[in-house]
């Protein structure tokens, strides 16, 4: 029974860097379910308070990230709440209309026609706020990938 819990906590964990580019995959959801799991299975007695504390701080850090990172990425290149919204869209929708390439050309696009739609935006200033767009999700995966790698870690060094 061993390996099926392992195996089992190590898709969870796999899943949850699957996320980080299909974002209709809740990656936090998988990273508290492979903990569960392990918790069902041996017992939660090694996760100590200061465990919970500070997955919960990163499980904080990781809703943040995402939307943060879209945020500052569009502002930056001078875009609106138009898209901040259209990227949002654009990124979950993306990758069912276009697989693979939608997740980069999903985020983009509707970042530039949330743009060209409601604010009626100069077609070359709507790219530039796209390219923000596409480099705010791109910082936030790498961000977020990172947020997740030290939980994970962090699970493991408590467990092992």
């Amino acid at each position: 029974m061993d390996i099926l819990y392992w195996i089992l906590i190590i898709a969870c964990f796999i899943i949850s860097f699957i996320g980080l580019v299909y974002p209709i995959i809740p990656s936090v959801v998988f990273i508290a379910l492979g903990i569960a799991i392990y918790g069902f299975a041996y017992g939660f007695d090694h996760f100590s308070i200061l465990f919970w504390s500070i997955q919960i701080l990163f499980f904080i850090l990781l809703l943040a990230a995402d939307y943060l990172t879209n945020l500052l990425g569009v502002k930056k290149f001078g875009g609106s709440k138009a898209a901040i919204w259209g990227s949002t869209i654009g990124l979950l929708v993306g990758p069912f209309v276009i697989p693979v390439a939608g997740i980069i050309i999903g985020p983009f696009a509707g970042a530039i026609i949330g743009e060209l739609i409601v604010h009626k935006t100069e077609f070359k200033k709507a790219v530039k706020i796209g390219i923000g767009s596409l480099l705010g999700f791109l910082s936030g995966v790498i961000t977020k990938g990172i947020i997740q790698a030290i939980m994970i870690g962090y699970f493991l060094v408590v467990v092992l």
